[in-house]
């Protein structure tokens, strides 16, 4: 990447993100962790306690996203379902904390949706999940479309985080591309199953290579051309403009109506991908928005990423990590 071109990304992380108004439309989740330590078996029965030391509580699923653009100073927005429940209140918090405008998510009857680790040393012993994962009430659906409809026009793209948890129907996630086409919005997706027909008319879509192989008849190797063929592939059968592949280890592939791009991950010793696909939808989509090159602004979203992926569970990049990291690139 050239200086000049590092140069304007890394003034543009660090003064010009809080113009770009993006919405996060997808399914909300809490994330709990409780750490603690082993040494005794429970008198109880056959099992081992964990005596907790320490608990975090975190955004994730279409939250984290939104916790990615409201850490790089976007003008964040959240739709989407919430529980009226303990938990639902925990996220609410949490995003009032980040100052992420939350007025448009809808109430129903259902738990938030919510995942529970408890980690032993440094070994997860357990996940408990609150969730209802059918298609909601067309009352609750259209209740949430509106609110979206209200506000699109004064957005600048919108972002479905699909996490197959009962939102992103196929007839849902057509009216919101519909109203972001009608609107002259971006509109950007990370999707989830083996029918990406929902998401026809998206301007870009982020699987990740298996999220890519889920939907193609038989597995493709982890290799640049074959990466890119596939992705042109399911770009021309779904109808989906243009198309970001995450590679894990290998980076990400970029393929847009006039060229495609092979992006390199940095080497890390830790490589958890928890949260990668979030934080690389966001990043991109917050590039894009601030005028960037797609090529660009994947740059940035894998560089990102590489930040990430050296956590340790979900986790949302800071506005001084990508500047920092953008730094070191330019020396």
């Amino acid at each position: 990447m050239e200086n000049l071109v590092l140069d304007s990304l890394r003034n543009f992380v660090e003064n010009g993100t809080s113009k770009c108004k993006i919405l996060v439309v997808g399914d909300l989740m809490l994330d709990l962790y409780y750490f603690g330590q082993v040494s005794r078996i429970s008198p109880e029965a056959p099992v081992p306690i964990n005596h907790v030391l320490s608990i975090k509580k975190t955004l994730g699923g279409a939250a984290n996203v939104a916790h990615n653009l409201a850490l790089l100073g976007a003008n964040t927005s959240i739709a989407g379902f919430i529980g009226d429940d303990i938990h639902g209140q925990t996220l609410i918090d949490k995003l009032i904390s980040r100052n992420i405008d939350h007025f448009n998510l809808v109430s129903t009857t259902r738990p938030t949706t919510t995942k529970i680790r408890i980690i032993g040393g440094h070994q997860q012993m357990l996940r408990l999940d609150f969730e209802d994962s059918s298609p909601f009430d067309p009352s609750d659906s259209s209740a949430l479309l509106q609110n979206i409809s209200n506000i699109v026009n004064a957005l600048d793209a919108v972002i479905i985080s699909d996490y197959a948890k009962g939102l992103c129907t196929e007839e849902f996630c057509q009216n919101v591309i519909k109203l972001c086409r009608q609107n002259n919005v971006k509109i950007l997706v990370d999707p989830k199953g083996s029918d990406w027909s929902k998401y026809s008319g998206a301007n870009y879509i982020t699987p990740n290579l298996k999220e890519l192989n889920a939907v193609l008849d038989c597995p493709i190797p982890n290799q640049d051309i074959d990466v890119e063929n596939a992705a042109q592939l399911v770009c021309e059968k779904f109808n989906i403009d243009n198309i970001i592949v995450t590679r894990s280890d290998k980076g990400l592939t970029i393929l847009t109506d006039d060229k495609s791009s092979h992006i390199r991950a940095k080497a890390q010793e830790v490589f958890d991908v928890s949260g990668a696909g979030d934080t690389v939808i966001a990043v991109f989509t917050l590039a894009l928005t601030g005028g960037f090159d797609p090529h660009a602004a994947a740059y940035l979203a894998n560089l990102a990423a590489s930040i990430v992926v050296a956590k340790v569970g979900t986790y949302a990049v800071s506005r001084d990590e990508l500047n920092a990291a953008l730094s070191v690139l330019n020396n």
